[in-house]
């Protein structure tokens, strides 16, 4: 798989608690008096779907993580049966030497300068 969850694989993971959500919005709606429905439920209601919605982020980026590390074996070989094999870096010797020798002699020397007089 590419990583990617479907709705039907949160459906799965969530049904459970899509089911507590429910039961706990009509348990508040119900407990609400007549007249006061609106104050007595709104912030219950309210935990109930923040509670949801977290529980819902979890779930969601869990089943991402799991489908991304199914989809990634560091161990597998490539398709094609060719493994890349690391060689020695182009233009260095073995003992991580540029070719051409010692470059010191191409370093500009600073000879002291003769100081102006005033």
């Amino acid at each position: 798989m590419d990583g990617k969850i479907t709705g039907k694989d949160l459906k799965a993971a969530l049904g459970a608690d899509l089911d507590a959500m429910l039961d706990e919005v009509a348990k508040t709606m119900n407990q609400a008096r007549p007249g006061r429905i609106i104050a007595d439920s709104e912030e219950g209601v309210r935990d109930a779907a923040a509670e949801f919605r977290r529980r819902l982020f979890e779930k969601a980026l869990a089943l991402r993580q799991q489908q991304e590390t199914s989809a990634f074996s560091p161990s597998a070989e490539p398709a094609d049966g060719s493994l890349a094999q690391q060689g020695q870096a182009e233009g260095h010797l073995p003992d991580d030497q540029r070719p051409g020798g010692d470059r010191t002699n191409g370093v500009l020397e600073r000879r002291g300068r003769k100081r102006r007089s005033r």
